[in-house]
């Protein structure tokens, strides 16, 4: 299922959830004039979170390579880096139609810190599970995750419509979001669970726990601040 909109009616212009977007598409665009595979190789190490250089354990049977900037900082630039157009296209999608109505209820400057939080926290989460890894995750997934996370929280009664292949025929049905990204998750922990045993921190080039990390985030975070971003009613939808 691919969401294309959903029901609640954002109230404001969702500036920040644009501005992010921007921001993506023009970094991706940067990583495009790259001359060389192996100059975007170690500007990814650079600006990915590299798990085996934020946490000094050395991988057993490789070396942690060097960085010159701060594992800390590349929590955040991570979160604008992504592997290929499939990935920041679907990333994109994601955001711009879950994002405004989390961005209408948490407000401007509060949905940036918690954009900026759930993704640290996603990140975090990838290093804990690999924390000796040499391969540097990238993209906004978790922090997205943590927006989907949110979503479940606050708009538990929302329809989304999606586009669905089934077969030959394609159809635009409109279904519950917790049953969509009920369903999203449940795929991403199966998969999470799977790549336990793997040595590397990604299966498939997906980070799961990354997206597990983020997304759990997102539901303690609205959790938490539900009783008071109730005070800010939204209209009946």
């Amino acid at each position: 299922m691919i969401p294309l909109s959903d029901d609640p009616r954002r109230r404001s212009f969702p500036l920040v959830t644009v501005l992010i977007i921007v921001a993506n598409i023009a970094v991706f665009l940067y990583e495009l004039s790259i001359p060389s595979a192996s100059a975007l190789d170690r500007w990814m190490l650079q600006v990915g979170v590299l798990p085996c250089a934020v946490t000094g354990i050395q991988p057993q049977f490789d070396v942690c390579p060097p960085v010159s900037s701060s594992p800390l900082l590349s929590l955040i630039t991570s979160m604008f880096v992504h592997g290929g157009f499939l990935h920041i296209a679907s990333n994109m999608l994601y955001l711009w139609v879950f994002g405004d109505n989390v961005e209408d209820t948490f407000g401007k400057l509060g949905y940036t810190v918690f954009y900026l939080v759930a993704g640290i926290l996603a990140g975090l989460a990838q290093v804990f599970i690999s924390p000796s890894s040499t391969v540097p995750s990238i993209g906004a997934s978790g922090a997205i995750a943590g927006v989907l996370g949110a979503y479940i929280v606050l708009f538990p009664h929302a329809r989304v419509r999606t586009l669905l292949f089934l077969g030959p025929f394609i159809t635009f049905p409109r279904v519950p979001s917790v049953l969509m990204i009920g369903f999203w998750f449940v795929t991403q922990l199966l998969s999470g669970l799977a790549s336990l045993g793997v040595t590397t921190e990604q299966t498939g080039g997906v980070a799961f726990w990354a997206h597990i990390g983020g997304f759990v985030a997102g539901v303690v975070i609205a959790l938490l601040f539900r009783p008071r971003l109730k005070s800010n009613p939204r209209p009946a939808w």
